[in-house]
């Protein structure tokens, strides 16, 4: 049963990160009959710390304080996907997870846990702007860079700071049933639980490699998004046989012309979505998907999450 909660800080630690876990599992809530945790703040590197905001954080409480709790949270902190931590600290994390003790990071405190050797083995969720940096430093785990969390019991992760809502959240449902996640995010007002993941939170378009062969043919697909074309069609305006031409397509974009579309053609949906009122049956005419339901299938596919809810999420509800 989860009654013992420690949020573990280093220097620099992020307030966002750290006031998510004191919100969840810090505040007396009981007038709702909602449970209260046993709950402390843990310095790993002295009494007081400084945040990435300028104050300061004081504790009582040192690492000792670990050995008693039924998890341990590790907000996430500045330069956290660079330092090096305290040997006591990650000491300290494994002993914990030997002893049957969850631990969750959000956002970069997933670094933490890495250094300690929790996630070697393990899937892991991480803010997408962290993701490849993760994966370099601690090539033995393996990052989960589209979705808000991941539950590798008795290893939580999550990603950018609110995706540490969905994971505690997602531990108290877990733990202590849907009844009490679902009133402690009313209380929070907050959804109990998102739909879709970061996919569509994640600035990627696709890179600008030199295209020596097929550049011209990709500036026109940029701006023909609406027509249906075949691979032999374009191979056509390039001059090529259509099997040299997806030869040199993939080579110079790293991709085929198919999925080169659907990406630009997802990518336009998103900016109309976020920036004009049309409707769906316009955005998939111009977006070359056709129909409304084609453009809601292939946007699922690609963000997680569908047209409509995109639209609530950087608009508002009144756009939908």
């Amino acid at each position: 049963m989860l009654k013992n909660v420690a949020a573990v800080l280093l220097d620099g630690v992020h307030p966002f990160e750290l006031g998510v876990v004191c919100e969840v599992f810090g505040m007396d809530r009981s007038d709702d009959g909602l449970p209260v945790y046993d709950f402390a703040v843990v310095s790993a590197e002295g009494p007081g710390l400084a945040t990435h905001c300028g104050f300061t954080v004081s504790t009582p409480h040192g690492l000792e304080r670990l050995e008693e709790a039924d998890l341990i949270a590790v907000p996430a902190g500045e330069a956290f996907t660079v330092r090096e931590f305290p040997p006591e600290l990650l000491a300290a994390l494994r002993r914990a997870v030997d002893r049957g003790t969850r631990v969750l990071s959000v956002c970069s405190g997933v670094f933490v846990l890495a250094a300690a050797g929790l996630l070697d083995g393990r899937r892991c969720a991480v803010h997408w702007h962290h993701a490849e940096q993760l994966a370099r430093r601690y090539p033995r785990l393996r990052v989960e860079p589209d979705v808000l969390y991941v539950d590798e019991d008795p290893v939580i992760t999550s990603a950018g700071t609110a995706a540490g809502i969905d994971a505690c959240l997602h531990l108290v449902r877990k733990e202590q049933g849907p009844e009490v996640a679902n009133k402690l995010a009313r209380r929070m007002v907050v959804p109990p639980h998102r739909d879709g993941g970061q996919a569509q939170f994640i600035e990627r378009p696709l890179p600008k490699a030199p295209a020596d062969t097929v550049g011209e043919v990709l500036a026109w697909m940029e701006t023909h998004l609406d027509q249906e074309v075949t691979v032999e069609q374009l191979a056509a305006r390039a001059h090529m046989a259509p099997r040299t031409f997806a030869r040199r397509f993939r080579q110079e974009t790293g991709t085929t012309p198919y999925r080169w579309l659907l990406r630009q053609r997802v990518l336009l949906a998103q900016e109309l979505l976020e920036g004009t009122d049309e409707t769906m049956d316009a955005i998939a005419w111009r977006t070359g998907f056709g129909t409304a339901a084609a453009l809601r299938h292939q946007f699922l596919r690609a963000l997680g999450t569908t047209p409509n809810a995109y639209r609530r999420a950087f608009r508002g509800p009144q756009a939908a």
